[in-house]
């Protein structure tokens, strides 16, 4: 059961010792994997997203920093990619949890983080 988030990041390089670089600024796709509904980490998207953008860009940006190792200018949420097998656990998990969701559904909890951008993948 795979599923992964997607973001768009631009980065820069800094370079020292008297080199250059031309282009300093680079775009690329961060990828993170899903935990596995109801695991440690699963609730990822509901901690860092809503309505399908991040919650709070300048934190994230500072995690996506950390783990890239570059100073990053932006990223942006683009998708949460999962397998139809994914989708129904992470479907049932969020259901099962509708109180910290604020929701009387899974359509609507995940519509509330995710908005449209849950990506379906055979």
């Amino acid at each position: 059961m795979n599923a992964r988030y997607v973001f768009a990041v631009r980065f820069r390089l800094e370079p020292t010792s008297g080199v250059s670089v031309d282009p300093a600024t680079f775009e690329t796709r961060l990828f993170r994997p899903a935990d596995p509904p109801g695991e440690p980490g699963w609730l990822f998207f509901r901690d860092n997203l809503w309505r399908g953008d991040l919650a709070d860009p300048e934190h994230f940006r500072g995690l996506a920093a950390d783990a890239l190792g570059v100073p990053v200018e932006s990223v942006e949420y683009r998708a949460f990619e999962m397998e139809r097998e994914h989708r129904a656990a992470f479907e049932d998990a969020v259901a099962a949890n509708l109180d910290s969701f604020n929701a009387d559904s899974a359509t609507e909890a995940v519509s509330k983080y995710l908005g449209s951008s849950l990506e379906v993948r055979d």
